[in-house]
């Protein structure tokens, strides 16, 4: 499995960054197969505040989908959109994802 993330840094204007956010959001969810997503709300770090404000994790069957998604007409309409916020803001990474079945370690 593969995923596609973007992680967003703390925001200098929140109500803006929400508003481009869920504009955004809607049209990563209309690409094609995605598997699941999921958004993470950073809440801190052991060291206090922590760089990153959200996650966003859209979640593929393979690298080949993942990259054929981002090349559809709806991933270039949500390329567009991320493109709107200013470089220094995001970061996005692909991740192979590694999961044991049920999603836990046996005997942990």
């Amino acid at each position: 499995m593969f995923k596609l993330m973007i992680l967003f840094r703390q925001p200098t204007d929140t109500v803006r960054f929400e508003n481009s956010y869920n504009d955004l959001l809607a049209l990563i969810e209309r690409m094609p197969g995605i598997l699941r997503r999921q958004v993470v709300h950073v809440t801190g770090s052991p060291s206090g505040v922590s760089p990153y404000y959200r996650v966003l994790e859209a979640y593929f069957a393979s690298q080949d989908v993942l990259f054929s998604s981002l090349m559809s007409k709806q991933g270039q309409e949500a390329g567009a959109e991320l493109g709107k916020l200013p470089l220094d803001t995001f970061e996005v990474v692909f991740a192979e994802v590694y999961e044991e079945q049920g999603g836990f370690t046996p005997g942990g």
